[in-house]
Order: C-alpha cells, then sequence, then structure tokens
C-alpha cells in the first residue's frame, strides 16, 4: 500500500486524494493498472494525472481492450481535458470490444480540435449579451455553473481554466464589487400547505422502477468486457466470450434468455429467496425466454427429498414456472471430465493438506508444497479419488489460481473432496463431489445460461468464476450482482432457522412467526403481497440496507383489504344483556362481507343473529368514560355494528367490587340515536347456547430487536409475546364454513386466516397482520 501511496503522489493526486483511494482496494487496482498501462510510473503532470484517476474510476467495463489506447491520447496530450475524456467514455460505451475506428473516435473526443482564447472570448460575450437581463437581476446568485454549461455546449473542447476566468472577469465587469445585499442570504419563501394525498406506493413514475429488468444487457451483447480479474503474476484477464462461442451458444438458445434459480436442498426457502425468485424468474419471462430450477445438490450430506419437494412448492405457489428442473448432480460426468482437463492443461492438481493447513497457507499467501507436483501424477491421483482408493479427508483437486492475488476466493479454491456418502439423486456411483465455486459456474455454462445472477456476498466469486470458465475455454454467462434482502426483527441465515426449529424455539419450518415462505403462507400472507414487496424495493445493488417489517405488512395490507371477506369475532367476551329485548327473541341482521357491498347482491352479505345476551371486547367497555374514548361506559350510548344503538343501564360487578362480570343495556330498535362510537360484536345465536368458540393465535415480530442477528446472544432476543394463543373466543355462526387458509378481516382486529390444525369441531385462525399501517402513515 505504501509502493501505491508513492506511485499516486508522482502521478500528482494530492495526498488526500491519495489516501482515500488507498482505503478502496478496487480503485487502487484500477488505478495502478492505469499507471503502469499509461508508463508513468516514474511520475508525470498533475493535470495528466487526474485524468488517469479519472480513466480508473469511470472507464466503461465493457470496452477494457480499448483503454491502453485511450491512455496513449491521455499520456501524449491529445486528450487533456475532462470535457475530451467524458466524450472517448461516451464513444467507447458504444464501441465495447468491437475494432476501434480511430478516426470517428478522434473526431467524437475532438482530438487536434483548439480553441483560440478569442473564440472563447467571443462564445462568453454572446451568453453574457444574451442573458443579460436575468444576471442583472440575480447579480452574484447568479448559478455560475449554467453560465459554464452554455458555453461548454458552444465550446465543447475549450479550455475550462479559461472558459472560468472570462466568465468571473465578465461578471465583474457588469455587476461590480458585491454589495451587503449580494452577500446576504437569500429569504426562503414559505412553502403553502397542501392537502397530503395518501398515495399508491406500488406505482411509480420512472420507467426502471416500473420495469427493473432494464439494466441488464441483451443475449446478443455478451461479448464485450465488463469484468478484469487481475493477477499477481500475468497479464489482466478480461472476462468476455469471443464471437465464435457467442454466436454457437446463440445459434443453441436462439438468442432466448436463459437465467437459473438454484437454490440448495438443504432447507425450506425463506422471503431473500422470494426476492432471488423475483430476478432470476421474472427477468426470463420479461423478456420471454426461461428460467432453470436448478438444485444444487453438490453436497450429499445435506440434501433432503421434503426440501426437494418444499422447493418444488413454493416456487409454484409464488407464481414462477420453471423451463426445466435440473441437478447439479445430473452432470456430474461432465464436471469430472472437465475436471481432467483442468488438469491437463496445468491449471488443477491434487493436493493433500488437512483443512487446517489448507486454511493456515491461504492467510499466509504461501503455495501447497503440491502445487507444482507432474501432471500425470495429480492425473493418476484424481482418478484414484474417483474410484475410492484414497481415503477421505486425504485428498482433495485444488484448482491452480493466484496465491498472491488480493482476492481471497483466487487462493486455489477447492474444485473437488472425497466423501463416501451416497447421493440422495446420484445414488452410489460417486465418491468425490465438485464444490460450489468449481461447479457453479461450469454448469451455468452447459445449461447456456444468458445471465447468471446472484446476492453480493459472492461478487468476490466473480473473478473465480470467469477464470475457471476461461481456462476451460468455455461459454461465460454475463454475472451480475444485487443486494440480498434484509428484514427487521428476523433472522435468516439457514444455521440461525435451523437451530430455531431443531431446537423448538419455534413450531417447524412452517412456524408463522418465522420468515420462511412455509411461515408466511401459513401465517396468510399471499404471494403477490410478497412478489409486491420485493418488486418495491427493487434490483439495486446497495447492500447493508434493512427492510422495515412494517414495509411488508403494508404490502400484505393492501391485498388483504382487498380480497379478505369481513367478518365479526370477540377476543375477550364481556357479556352484555339487553334488557328491553325479549329472551327468546332473536333478529336474524345482514353483515357486509365487503365494505363497497352493492345493496342487491345477496352474495355479498351474510347473517348475523341478534338476540338479548350479546358479548363485547372487555377492552371496549370502561367504568369512566372521556371525551376521547369512543367504546361503551355507564350511561352511555354506542352503536352495535350493522345492528342497533344500545345504553348501558348497569354495571354488574364481582364480589371484588373492581371486576365487571356483566353489563345490563337497553337497545334503540327505532335507531334514534347516532353515536360515534361503533363496536364489533357476537350474539347468542339462540336462548341459553353459547356462540361459536374458536381458537385465536396471535403473532408478533419474532425478535425484539431490529437486527437480532448481529447480536452474540440473539436467541436471548426473542420475543416471549411473539405468539400468544387466545383458546376461546367468540365468532359468529357464518365463521363456521370456514376452510383451511380462507381469509377473514375480523372487523376492528386485524387480518386472519384459518389454520392447518383447524378440525370441523376447534376452528383455528392465526392472525396475518393487525390493521395499524404505520408504514403507510409514515410515507404520508
Amino acid at each position: 500500500m505504501v509502493e501505491a501511496l508513492d506511485l499516486f503522489l508522482k502521478i500528482g493526486l494530492d495526498k488526500r486524494t491519495a489516501e482515500n483511494t488507498i482505503a478502496n482496494n478496487k480503485v487502487t487496482t484500477n488505478l495502478v493498472a492505469v499507471i503502469n498501462e499509461a508508463n508513468v510510473a516514474d511520475g508525470c503532470e498533475r493535470s495528466t494525472g487526474n485524468l488517469l484517476y479519472t480513466v480508473a474510476t469511470k472507464f466503461p467495463t465493457n470496452a477494457l481492450v480499448h483503454r491502453p489506447k485511450l491512455l496513449e491520447y491521455v499520456v501524449s496530450s491529445k486528450i487533456k481535458t475532462p470535457a475530451q475524456l467524458e466524450a472517448a467514455f461516451a464513444f467507447l460505451t458504444v464501441t465495447g470490444s468491437d475494432d476501434l475506428d480511430v478516426g470517428k473516435f478522434e473526431e467524437a473526443c475532438g482530438v487536434g480540435v483548439e480553441v483560440s482564447s478569442e473564440e472563447i472570448e467571443r462564445t462568453v460575450d454572446e451568453m453574457f449579451e444574451e442573458k443579460k437581463s436575468a444576471i442583472l437581476e440575480q447579480r452574484y446568485r447568479t448559478n455560475v455553473g449554467d453560465l459554464f454549461a452554455h458555453v461548454r455546449k458552444k465550446q465543447p473542447w475549450a479550455d475550462p481554466k479559461i472558459v472560468k476566468q472570462l466568465i468571473d472577469t465578465k461578471l465583474f465587469e457588469l455587476l461590480g464589487e458585491k454589495t451587503a445585499a449580494d452577500n446576504e442570504k437569500p429569504v426562503k419563501k414559505k412553502k403553502e400547505k397542501v392537502v397530503k394525498v395518501e398515495e399508491d406506493k406500488t406505482k411509480t413514475t420512472v420507467e426502471e422502477e416500473i420495469n427493473p429488468y432494464l439494466i441488464f444487457p441483451a443475449p446478443e451483447e455478451n461479448y464485450k468486457v465488463h469484468t478484469e480479474v487481475f493477477f499477481s503474476d500475468r497479464p489482466v484477464l478480461r472476462a468476455c466470450n469471443s464471437k465464435e462461442l457467442l454466436e454457437k451458444h446463440l445459434k443453441k438458445t436462439g438468442g432466448k434468455v436463459l437465467t437459473r434459480f438454484p437454490p440448495e436442498p438443504n432447507g425450506y426457502l425463506h422471503i431473500g429467496h422470494a426476492k432471488a425468485m423475483f430476478v432470476d424468474f421474472g427477468l426470463a419471462k420479461e423478456r420471454g425466454g426461461g428460467c432453470y430450477l436448478r438444485y444444487d445438490d453438490t453436497n450429499p450430506e445435506a440434501e433432503k427429498k421434503e426440501y426437494i419437494d418444499h422447493i418444488e412448492e413454493i416456487v409454484s405457489w409464488m407464481g414462477w414456472k420453471p423451463f426445466k428442473i435440473t441437478y447439479t448432480s445430473d452432470y456430474f460426468q461432465q464436471l469430472y471430465d472437465l475436471a481432467v482437463e483442468l488438469i491437463r492443461r496445468g491449471h488443477a492438481y491434487v493436493d493433500h493438506q488437512t483443512g487446517d493447513e489448507i486454511k493456515e497457507y491461504r492467510e499466509k499467501k504461501m503455495n501447497s508444497p503440491w502445487r507444482d507436483r507432474p501432471i500425470s501424477e495429480s492425473l493418476k491421483l484424481f482418478n484414484d479419488m474417483k474410484n475410492g482408493l484414497i481415503e477421505e479427508g486425504k485428498a482433495t483437486l485444488r484448482m491452480k489460481q493466484d496465491m498472491q492475488s488480493d482476492n481471497f476466493n483466487m487462493y486455489d479454491l477447492i474444485a473437488y473432496r472425497i466423501k463416501f456418502t451416497p447421493h440422495p439423486h446420484a445414488g452410489d456411483k460417486w465418491c468425490i463431489y465438485p464444490s460450489y465455486d468449481y461447479a457453479h459456474c461450469i454448469v451455468d455454462s452447459l445449461e447456456d445460461i444468458t445471465h447468471s445472477l446472484c446476492t453480493l456476498e459472492f461478487e468476490t466469486r466473480r473473478a473465480s468464476y470467469y477464470w475457471l470458465l476461461d481456462a476451460l475455454s468455455l461459454y461465460q454467462p454475463y454475472v451480475w450482482e444485487y443486494s440480498r434482502l434484509n428484514i427487521t426483527n428476523t433472522v435468516m441465515s439457514k444455521r440461525k432457522l435451523n437451530r430455531l426449529v431443531t431446537e423448538n424455539y419455534v413450531d417447524g419450518w412452517d412456524d408463522p412467526r418465522l420468515m420462511t415462505l412455509a411461515g408466511l403462507r401459513r401465517r396468510g400472507v399471499t404471494s403477490t403481497a410478497i412478489n409486491a414487496f420485493v418488486r418495491g424495493i427493487g434490483i439495486t445493488r446497495s447492500d447493508g440496507s434493512m427492510i422495515q417489517l412494517e414495509r411488508l405488512e403494508y404490502h400484505v395490507r393492501e391485498e388483504l383489504n382487498k380480497t379478505a371477506s369481513r367478518t365479526m369475532v370477540v377476543l375477550q367476551p364481556l357479556k352484555v344483556v339487553i334488557t328491553n329485548l325479549e329472551p327468546n327473541s332473536v333478529i336474524d341482521l345482514d353483515a357486509k362481507k365487503w365494505p363497497d357491498a352493492p345493496n342487491d347482491d345477496a352474495s355479498s352479505y351474510y347473517k348475523v343473529p341478534f338476540s338479548n345476551v350479546v358479548y363485547i371486547e372487555q377492552t371496549d367497555f370502561r367504568m369512566k368514560d372521556s371525551k376521547d374514548y369512543y367504546g361503551l361506559a355507564p350511561g352511555k350510548t354506542v352503536l352495535l355494528r350493522y345492528a342497533f344503538p344500545i345504553k348501558c343501564t348497569e354495571v354488574v360487578l364481582s364480589d371484588d367490587k373492581k371486576t365487571v362480570v356483566e353489563i345490563h343495556a337497553e337497545y334503540d330498535p327505532f335507531k334514534k340515536t347516532k353515536p360515534k362510537g361503533v363496536l364489533h360484536w357476537v350474539a347468542e345465536p339462540s336462548p341459553g347456547v353459547d356462540p361459536l368458540k374458536v381458537e385465536v393465535r396471535l403473532f408478533d415480530k419474532l425478535f425484539l430487536s431490529e437486527n437480532p442477528g448481529e447480536l452474540d446472544n440473539w436467541l436471548d432476543d426473542l420475543n416471549p409475546e411473539s405468539k400468544v394463543i387466545i383458546p376461546c373466543a367468540y365468532a359468529v355462526p357464518a365463521l363456521k364454513f370456514a376452510e383451511v387458509d380462507d381469509k377473514f378481516q375480523f372487523e376492528r382486529l386485524g387480518y386472519f386466516v384459518a389454520d392447518k390444525d383447524s378440525t370441523p369441531e376447534r376452528l383455528i385462525f392465526n392472525r396475518t397482520v393487525t390493521l395499524r399501517d404505520n408504514y403507510g402513515k409514515a410515507s404520508k
């Protein structure tokens, strides 16, 4: 790093910029490469050095083959201004890795064009004459940047220093010395208050947000360089397909987009996988292509058929249809044959270091003692590994990459391990199994994947991905990484989820408190709500952000508000006796399933009985009334939803003279009173018969902290109130016909779903989400 700092200071960077650059490994690597390509390691003019820094940070990656040529122009001062450099970037972005048309390039960049001081001055004079009245009005508050841009539009290759000097001089000539008024801060006008209108947060106006897949190139563009792999002992690898390889690929695919969703079948999918599905399946669908569902089953000890079946079911539930279902194990023979070829080409070797030794040598950047063994010896030993002649743990096949690289994922990664374990899909044919780093990129190539998309933690593996495909002369898919989905108050690592399940902190992989897709489904969350949530987040590379759980809940409410029929359930019943209604009298009333149900549509209504014994929530009654309280109190009138106003006339207390046991009330059969408070309720369906009894499970956030995964004792952060069971809630009779997965809004309580544990004798409902919408309110 000290050598790099000296190098940066030699080309004229100020010390602060040089030190900031050193803190960024990617920019440091690029800038060192640019300086060496430009042959200015001994130093150069500061103006040239600044241009070199811009090349290192902004050069279009799809045209890296032309960077040395551009640097010739910079060093020779044929390109000497930022404007010329920006024009060069624009031209090369379009050119990509195609042959460079030097004549058109020089014309586009203004090479050889000299703009005299007289020409610049004439352009500045013309601009001031045109904008004179506005400048006199705004005086020194005039935006000088706008003036500069106006001149640059007329004279793009003018020396920016001369332009700036002339603009400053003309301003002074026109306006004179600054006055006290010029130095005063402008008074900000108060904005008129406007009525806030609730916006549909699912609507967007930017085209990229409407179609998040516009950022991805077409398959026929996959000949452009977009990744550089730097080595300590050889030239930079500029990853791209030859035109022959690309043409062969396009002929096989018909030019269609092919992606893949490659989960490991070692656990249940969570909401992070919903984003991956949205990216992989969504891009293929939007472009009229196909997406493979590929089980990444390289570890025979972790895979289970239970997980395979679950994944296929959940993918379908999420609304996606695979182009084809494959397994990495389908390609075991081809992967083995290519490993043999890799050894033959001198790019792999059989190693006998233990796991601890490999770790130690990687930390010290030391080569394995067996790294340079003869190719013939590695071929024989690899064959012995395949035939089960070497004990487990006594040998691995490692890729010969770059142990001195700045990228630890280039430290001779393991390609094959010995495991005497039968494979759930491939049987007992193999006792060696490929690693993810070896198999993933090769299978992408064998399946002619056009876009290999994954989360940002895999970005450092991109170098290894392209190194291996280049070493085997295979077709190279376009690789792009996006930010993973992190949600507050939960954990999503498979290790932590597995511990929660296996140690019985939750009730299985589909516990409604988990962010597994099975858990969300059981909680009553719909796949359309999940997809709307994921789409709203977008496909970005901004990593480390934590999405508020309330944002997901907003989309769930939006969906269920349109689709869940209304009903009434009382969780903590308080008995109310209607004293002016005959005990044997039962009135059947109409209640709406939907808020905007048409009056002439009988199917939009359900019947609720109203008798002389009804039940309201205990929390909807208090002994002392207040102005901001809309519940029932002594002497006060409230409206029972879909029924009549009732007035509390008497309160029956228990022996402790504090606990309310029963309320007596009178109802207004003619509805003359118009109370503000409206309560949900449930009545006895017939004299002396209790209402329908149901169990209700109230689910809340599983963890108290927003980011429990970062805590050392993360299990101590579990929310003890994350699951509250109400064993005997009262429901209206119509609810007895509910079936598993039926969704309802329990009026004034929230959205609920019938759980799979329900029986005909006892219905169970899970709370999906409350009626509160903090996210929606906060964004208004």
